[in-house]
């Protein structure tokens, strides 16, 4: 063999799969080195490298090294130092991996890598993958949209790259731990009940096909090193960029006229008025609602993203590049080295980010911005005001204690009953208002969703009230005060009770 580096891709199976380049290399080199014995070609391998005549043929495996090692990555760089230091010789050396060297070879990436840096030249003998003989099992065409992802990856993620309306092969699933973590994962993405497959020793005499569902799928007995586990595309579009597809459709030359006449400013009162819708599902505690809902609210961000697109503003790419990099910057006890010992440590240090960050930008300045900048002048009041005030608390404005706020509340409604004038009581409401908001606050209660309970219940007991007149041929306006009240208690306790 050549000096340098060769890698032999082993195939997936027994060496009836092997290509006529790498049973040549395998058979006639003086010496390989195997990533690993635990394939189903080895023992094929080892007969015929013996069987050949002269002097005998050398077979080293790194085996050994993997009960040695801490974990898979200092393996694989162990490894591939060793390669690379053998392909240094005179004879080179010939290192084979199972299946095909760029298909799932951490070490392969490595030695190209560290081959690079060293000037030695690296020669690729491809061989069959995972991936065609587990096709072939399943009766799928790669071509049809499929992706490809790592078991060892997803045991790292809290949600898996996937695009939910594609098919997808997840590789090197080698054991039942490894599978929990696998199927929490995808249960992120997919439901519970998904039909999920299992591919074990394709192309071989023990190749075997299971299907279960995704919650049972660290439940199966027989998942080991030559496992590989398939998950179907959903059964209707799920994924954003079907989605995209259907907004984009819906704005091209044989879409919706009215979905084309659309502008950013055009939308302006549905985005807002889909935002309420979700805030109502949310007080009702309507999980189907919420669910139409907010697939409503994504509509608008959806159909604003293609308007920008089709304007050459910007892509769905940058909306989303942008608020994850947001939120990695502002999460660094999560994504970095900050440390955390409570909420308030959290919020003191994202509005120190905050600033740094507009401080970049250089607008405004540290000395010009505001504690109470960045809250939108759109909002409800209430909303609004709440925001105001924790803001306001972050730089220390603040009462020490609830006695405080309670104070302060009945100090502005005596002020209330002094106004004189229309201005005077309108500021002086204003004033008892807010200082509520911050109560809400101090007692951990959303002053915005407290406010639109109270006027949902209000109008149950008074819908109520009115039925009721209406059944005993009462009208309101002839009933005084304490016939009122007693209606008024009767339907509160109609509507306590569900009636």
């Amino acid at each position: 063999m050549p000096s340098g580096i060769t890698i032999v891709g082993l195939g997936p199976g027994g060496a009836d799969l092997w290509t006529e380049a790498a049973r040549q290399t395998l058979v006639s080199a003086d010496e390989i080195w195997l990533r690993t014995t635990r394939h189903p070609g080895v023992e094929t391998l080892i007969r015929a490298r013996t069987a050949q005549p002269g002097v005998p043929k050398a077979t080293h495996s790194f085996d050994t090294w993997y009960d040695e090692a801490a974990d898979f990555d200092s393996l694989y760089d162990r490894i591939a130092a060793h390669v690379v230091e053998l392909g240094a010789r005179e004879a080179g050396v010939v290192y084979a991996v199972p299946g095909h060297p760029s298909v799932g070879e951490a070490t392969v990436r490595r030695v190209r890598s560290l081959a690079a840096e060293a000037g030695r030249p690296v020669t690729v003998i491809p061989g069959l993958s995972f991936i065609e003989p587990t096709l072939a099992a399943l009766g799928l065409d790669a071509l049809d949209g499929l992706q490809i992802a790592d078991a060892a990856e997803l045991t790292t993620r809290h949600h898996p790259p996937l695009d939910p309306d594609r098919p997808a092969l997840v590789a090197q699933l080698y054991s039942r731990p490894q599978a929990a973590q696998v199927k929490l994962t995808l249960m992120n993405a997919y439901p519970d009940q998904h039909p999920v497959t299992l591919v074990q020793a394709a192309s071989t005499e023990k190749e075997h096909v299971i299907t279960c569902p995704l919650f049972e799928l660290d439940r199966q007995p027989t998942i080991d090193h030559l496992t590989t586990l398939y998950v179907p595309p959903v059964p209707h579009p799920s994924g954003l960029p079907a989605f995209q597809e259907t907004i984009a459709h819906l704005r091209a030359p044989d879409g919706c006229p009215w979905d084309r006449e659309q502008t950013h400013q055009s939308l302006r009162p549905y985005l807002l008025e889909e935002t309420h819708e979700v805030l109502a599902a949310l007080d009702a505690e309507d999980l189907d609602g919420l669910v139409e809902e907010l697939g409503d609210l994504l509509l608008q961000v959806v159909l604003h993203v293609q308007i920008a697109v089709e304007m050459g503003e910007f892509h769905m790419a940058d909306v989303i590049g942008t608020v994850d990099a947001k939120l990695r910057r502002r999460h660094p006890h999560v994504f970095g080295d900050v440390v955390v010992n409570s909420v308030e440590d959290v919020l003191t240090n994202w509005a120190a980010i905050k600033r740094a960050e507009h401080e970049a930008k250089g607008t405004p300045s540290a000395a010009e911005e505001s504690a109470l900048d960045g809250v939108p002048l759109a909002m409800p009041a209430l909303a609004r005001a709440q925001i105001i005030s924790q803001k306001a608390v972050r730089v220390g404005f603040e009462w020490p204690t609830l006695e405080g706020v309670l104070d302060k509340v009945a100090e502005e409604a005596r002020e209330v009953t002094g106004a004189q004038t229309p201005e005077e009581r309108e500021a002086e409401i204003g004033d008892l208002l807010f200082v509520v908001v911050n109560l809400a606050r101090w007692l951990g209660v959303d002053a915005e969703s407290a406010l639109r309970s109270t006027n949902e219940r209000f109008s149950r007991r008074f819908r109520t009230l009115e039925q009721l007149a209406r059944e005993r041929g009462q009208n309101l306006t002839d009933l005084d005060i304490r016939a009122l009240d007693l209606l008024w208690e009767e339907a509160k306790q109609i509507v306590k009770r569900g009636a």
